[in-house]
């Protein structure tokens, strides 16, 4: 089903003000994602006042989903309709949101308010990226967002702090509320620096293809979010239904697409080597990283003996490490191969993962730091390259959709990843602490999930104490090895990348030179 709508298209004037729109962008994107980490260091205290534990992780599975289903939505409309409207009304759905989860007396309220937030971040991060390709040519654009893809990081830095501050000195509402004024703030800088000039035209929006698109991401994506909270297993006849609904659907919506004169996410995309390519990396990441390190404040705090802030503060060194090589690849994209870039960059995260999987008792929080230091240097160049290269890699037309789609694989496979490894790392320690046998507890041997589940108990020998925590780290060490085997791929991929430099020259230049191409012809 297709509409078709006159509108008045606009076009990005050279009046903007570059650093007030570029305020308003880090601005809103900082806060966007510092949500996400705030909520999760108030939960504990959100649960005791509204109640709903098998609730708990459908606070940060609702806002993924809601976020995935609409990214590509959002920016396949910020390409027919014009940035700055799409990016506003994400940012009024963001703030509308935080609106709800504040005033939430019920978990029910506050999902309700997590899927609007989510609604408005779909838009917000993505659209960020390009409006600021469309603010400066490559050269410039490659150190400037070099310098925005680290700063995703930031909010690991803010989040356990501002949350726990909330809780402690003010109450929990207040990690929604403040998202107002500041959500405010990033959208009147961006709507007074931001100039677009408009051009009459009519445009096709195909709601069917959007109506599949998110039917399909929440059959699939749902999957693992019920999976890890609500005790499903995959073999599951509900967990199973589900994936062969979203197989089915991801046929129809190919079909639909592949007919429609204006496709919500245009197939022909998939054709461009460097966007097929991305959008794996960024998938087998989003399963290696963030499904490894999603129980790693679990290592921390049972196996180091660390608070739940220190625990979240000892992942900062791979902050560190991805900034600063982000920003040095945004300043090579442009004068060496991004192919090399890539698969040079990616030999860290190789050999930092093989350290993380041969962890050992002894092994000590500065060793910790270094691995993650080794393993965000690597990771850096993607934070800082890939958004470049797909800008650079798809028409304008196209940029807002293809920016969205890319992002769209890295969440799908963060959300699938973080319930795989959570669900390897139980089976396995359970599997490993049955082999204590009679040496525990009675009561904790005829629960083992439950001591799995509540990490290492205390009052127990020194000798039988070391076995569990030598245990516990053997099972770490087994899903690491996951994600070096998974490094490796990722690895691989990057070397079916183009073989290209990222090109210097000015948009205006790039259709001079088409024009006389063409006079040419």
């Amino acid at each position: 089903m297709e509409s078709i709508s006159k509108y008045k298209e606009p076009v990005l004037a050279n009046k903007s003000s570059k650093i007030l729109v570029m305020m308003g962008l880090i601005i809103g994107l900082i806060f966007s994602e510092l949500d996400e980490t705030v909520v999760n260091t108030a939960m504990p205290t959100i649960i005791r006042d509204l109640g709903g534990l098998a609730m708990y992780g459908w606070v940060g599975g609702v806002y993924m989903l809601t976020m995935s289903a609409f990214m590509p939505i959002l920016g396949k409309l910020a390409d027919l309709m014009g940035r700055k409207k799409i990016y506003l009304m994400s940012m009024a759905f963001f703030i509308g949101g935080s609106i709800v989860c504040g005033f939430s007396h019920s978990m029910t309220l506050l999902l309700i308010g997590r899927g609007i937030q989510g609604l408005g971040a779909g838009g917000l991060m993505p659209l960020a990226m390009t409006i600021s390709s469309d603010l400066f040519p490559v050269e410039q654009r490659a150190k400037v967002q070099g310098f925005m893809g680290p700063i995703m990081f930031i909010p690991m830095l803010l989040g356990p702090l501002m949350g726990g501050y909330f809780v402690d000195q003010v109450n929990w509402h207040w990690i929604f509320f403040v998202n107002i004024p500041v959500g405010i703030i990033a959208a009147l800088l961006l709507a007074s620096g931001l100039r677009e000039t408009t051009m009459k035209k009519q445009v096709v929006i195909d709601w069917g293809g959007a109506f599949l698109l998110v039917a399909t991401i929440v059959s699939l994506l749902i999957t693992p979010v019920l999976v890890e909270n609500n005790g499903y297993t995959w073999g599951s006849p509900l967990i199973i239904g589900l994936l062969c609904l979203g197989a089915v659907l991801i046929g129809v919506f190919i079909l639909v697409e592949s007919k429609v004169k204006e496709p919500i996410v245009p197939l022909h995309l998939f054709k461009n080597r460097n966007i097929l390519v991305l959008s794996l990396i960024v998938f087998t990441v989003g399963i290696g990283l963030m499904g490894s390190f999603s129980s790693f404040p679990y290592f921390a705090q049972n196996v180091l003996g660390l608070t739940p802030t220190q625990a979240g503060y000892l992942t900062l060194p791979m902050m560190v490490g991805a900034v600063g090589s982000a920003m040095i690849s945004g300043f090579l994209l442009t004068k060496v191969r991004y192919r090399e870039l890539f698969g040079i960059a990616f030999i860290m995260p190789i050999i930092g993962f093989y350290l993380f999987s041969h962890m050992s008792i002894h092994t000590t929080i500065i060793q910790i730091i270094i691995f993650f230091f080794i393993t965000g240097l690597g990771l850096g160049v993607l934070f800082g390259g890939d958004n470049l290269i797909v800008q650079e890699s798809v028409e304008k037309e196209n940029k807002g959709i293809a920016l969205s789609t890319v992002p769209l694989f890295q969440t799908i496979g963060a959300t699938v990843g973080v319930s795989l490894f959570g669900n390897l790392l139980s089976s396995t320690l359970i599997s490993k602490l049955q082999s204590l046998g009679d040496k525990l507890p009675e009561s904790m041997a005829s629960n083992m999930k439950g001591l799995a589940g509540a990490g290492v108990p205390h009052g127990l020998p020194t000798e039988l104490l070391t076995q569990i925590k030598t245990l516990f780290i053997e099972s770490f060490q087994h899903i690491y090895m996951y994600s070096f085997i998974i490094a490796i791929i990722a690895f691989v991929l990057t070397w079916f990348l183009k073989k290209e430099v990222l090109s210097t020259k000015s948009d205006e230049e790039d259709m001079l030179e088409e024009k006389i191409v063409k006079e040419q012809i």
